[in-house]
């Protein structure tokens, strides 16, 4: 963090809200490091409170247990452990490569079902829409004046998008997609940001714009903290088709199947030729990738799990991972079919984490305005 960053940083998130406060008193928050993840659970451990962490899902598709196992059960951890939690729910992203769709409603409660199902407290937590928090949009504007058209050109996201979009018209909010995650990070002063490797750049342009923004307005006494990257220890899960999982892709297994669907999900998942069956992720994906699954849910080796499989085949192996995934999901399942009768109960999770995320980014605005000398009025 800058110096000089922590105390203007407590200062502006204790006057939107005290209990929202970074840092306490003179503390420090710590520097941590995506190559560390004992250094930051002892860094949390001994001060919870110095850690702020933005984190979401786009609700374009049911969560799976790539994001259970990925990420979801680190948020919950965190969160026990006492770090302050927001999640952002960007419907808004929902339209950068499509329109948006009439069953929205519905897909923004079911994501909140996720949340609550998996164990995340919305007494603690921020849960939040970017469209019912304009503050939050606004920011875009001046932040986009800090970032070069190059620089946007050049996100692996972006590009990956102009790539898929195979000549067609990619939109301009796609093309200012990562700016928009960057004003997600930054309104409300995250200092910690779980991440994908490939996710990276995104944080490092939250970085630069968060960097850029100080010396130029807020010179000496920055405005915004630096945030740093939080990667997963899970192991990236691939799809049952050994592709890459996604929601859209129709090859992951969703929280919400059941013990059937699972089922008939695991039984379909590609294999490969030989009966023998062994842990090597490199060589032999596929199968490497089923053992992770049961590794997961078993919390030992996948390299024993394998070992006690032997040449009982694919087959077996199936049958293994579909036992403890429907053991393992089947608290959490419960949980959600729950949540999902009362929509009523969604909405007011999600009613009170927009108006907490309204308050946080207002005061954001206010100071930007400040700095940026356009406050006019009052």
């Amino acid at each position: 963090m800058p110096p000089g960053g922590a105390t203007r940083e407590s200062e502006l998130m204790t006057a939107i809200d005290p209990t929202l406060a970074i840092t306490t008193g003179s503390a420090e928050p710590k520097e941590v490091f995506a190559d560390a993840p004992t250094d930051l659970d002892e860094a949390v451990r001994q001060d919870p409170s110095a850690f702020r962490i933005l984190t979401g899902d786009r609700p374009t598709g049911s969560l799976h247990i790539g994001h259970l196992f990925g990420t979801l059960e680190n948020r919950v951890r965190l969160q026990q452990l006492g770090v302050e939690l927001l999640l952002v729910i960007p419907d808004y992203q929902t339209i950068t490569d499509r329109d948006s769709p009439a069953s929205l409603p519905e897909d923004v409660e079911g994501l909140v079902a996720d949340y609550l199902a998996v164990g995340i407290d919305p007494a603690c937590a921020v849960i939040f829409t970017h469209s019912q928090v304009p503050e939050l949009n606004q920011l875009m504007l001046p932040f986009l004046s800090l970032v070069t058209v190059a620089e946007l050109a050049r996100n692996p996201t972006v590009k990956e998008e102009i790539a898929a979009s195979k000549g067609t018209a990619t939109s301009g909010l796609m093309f200012t997609y990562p700016v928009h995650q960057a004003a997600d990070i930054l309104f409300c002063g995250a200092n910690l940001v779980p991440v994908g490797k490939d996710q990276l750049p995104h944080v490092e342009l939250a970085r630069t714009i968060a960097r850029r923004f100080n010396d130029r307005y807020s010179p000496g006494q920055p405005l915004f903290p630096q945030p740093q990257p939080l990667l997963s220890a899970a192991p990236l899960l691939l799809g049952l088709d050994g592709c890459k999982m996604g929601k859209s892709r129709g090859n992951s297994i969703p929280i919400a199947a059941d013990e059937d669907q699972t089922a008939q999900l695991i039984r379909a998942a590609k294999t490969d030729r030989h009966r023998h069956i062994s842990y090597d992720p490199e060589r032999r994906p596929e199968i490497s990738n089923l053992l992770d699954i049961a590794a997961l849910c078993q919390q030992r080796p996948a390299a024993d799990i394998a070992d006690e499989i032997g040449d009982h085949g694919a087959a077996t192996l199936k049958t293994i991972v579909t036992d403890t995934l429907n053991e393992r999901m089947a608290p959490i399942r419960a949980r959600r079919a729950e949540l999902i009768k009362d929509r009523s109960h969604l909405r007011t999770v999600l009613h009170q984490g927009n108006e907490r995320a309204r308050t946080i980014a207002s005061a954001t605005l206010t100071a930007v305005h400040q700095h940026m000398h356009t406050q006019y009025l009052g």
